[in-house]
């Protein structure tokens, strides 16, 4: 009877060890799960703002694309008002010139 008594008292032993593991275990688990969870959405937030960032920066290239159009496009402009600008300084040049030739011919 006392050998039952001590193997009943060893399976007790055992017993409360392996629930005493499988609270520690659930703990971990619930602890890991926690965390998990923290970092699913730590990574929602992040691609969220991976997101708004590419979105700027497209935004931003696109404006870029559009100045160097506007730069190219003023250049552009430039060059042709400084011909034009030659162009009238050659008329009134040749205007000076007929209205002398037509003052000394009326002379």
């Amino acid at each position: 009877m006392d050998k039952f008594k001590e193997k009943l008292a060893a399976l007790r032993e055992e017993v409360n060890a392996a629930d005493a593991r499988a609270l520690e275990a659930e703990a971990k688990a619930k602890i890991l799960q926690d965390e998990q969870i923290q970092k699913d959405h730590e990574i929602t937030s992040l691609k969220n703002k991976l997101k708004l960032v590419e979105d700027e920066l497209e935004k931003a290239e696109n404006r870029i694309a559009e100045a160097k159009l506007n730069l190219d496009e003023g250049e552009t402009s430039k060059t042709v008002g400084e011909g034009l600008a030659r162009k009238v300084s050659l008329l009134e040049a040749e205007l000076d010139a007929a209205e002398r030739n037509l003052r000394e011919t009326t002379e």
